[in-house]
Order: C-alpha cells, then structure tokens, then sequence
C-alpha cells in the first residue's frame, strides 16, 4: 500500500493513505475533483489525465502505445502526462505525487 497526493487545478492536496489499486480508482475513491473515470478504467478516454511529478515519472514508467495516442488527443498533455487508470499503486510508489489535469 501506499500514501499518494493528488493536487487539484484549484491547488488542494488530497492525501490518499493506504492507497492500493489502479490510481483513477485511488482518486475516485477519495473524490478528487476532476478525475471522472468516464471509461470505467479502459483506456478509451482522458477523463483521467494526471501530470506525474518529476520526481516520480521513473518510478511510474511511460505511457503504454495505446495510452499516448489517447494522450495525444489531449491539448493540455505533456511528457509528464499519464491516464491514472493506467497506473498501478504498489507500495513502490509510496509517496506519490500527481496534479489533475484540466478538463
């Protein structure tokens, strides 16, 4: 399990302690505001676009083929841009930090 923060466009940080499942999931689960999850988690749409801190976009990896061509979609994504339905919280990525995309 692992502690995540997520940081809102209106700039409030929600803590997620104890976090374990997709990040989207994570977010919703913890009503984060403008995380929405449209696609109930399949990669089909952006409702979920998160910007992984620098500090943090090693240990979460890249963005899959399928996931980019989503992201390229999106005029706010950039190369720290990530579907958080995309992300799987483990305890290696205890402490965490994204900010929530605009919508």
């Amino acid at each position: 399990m692992a502690k995540v923060t997520f940081i809102t466009e209106t700039g409030e940080s929600i803590i997620a302690e104890d976090a374990e499942d997709s990040l989207m999931e994570v977010a919703l689960d913890n009503d984060v505001e403008g995380i929405l999850g449209s696609c109930g988690g399949v990669c089909s749409c952006a409702s979920c676009h998160v910007k992984v801190h620098p500090d943090w976009i090693e240990k979460v990896g890249p963005a899959s083929e399928v996931e980019q061509d989503i992201l390229d979609l999106e005029d706010e994504a950039d190369g720290r841009s990530r579907l958080s339905c995309q992300i799987e919280v483990t305890a290696k990525l205890d402490g965490l930090v994204v900010e929530v995309a605009p919508l």
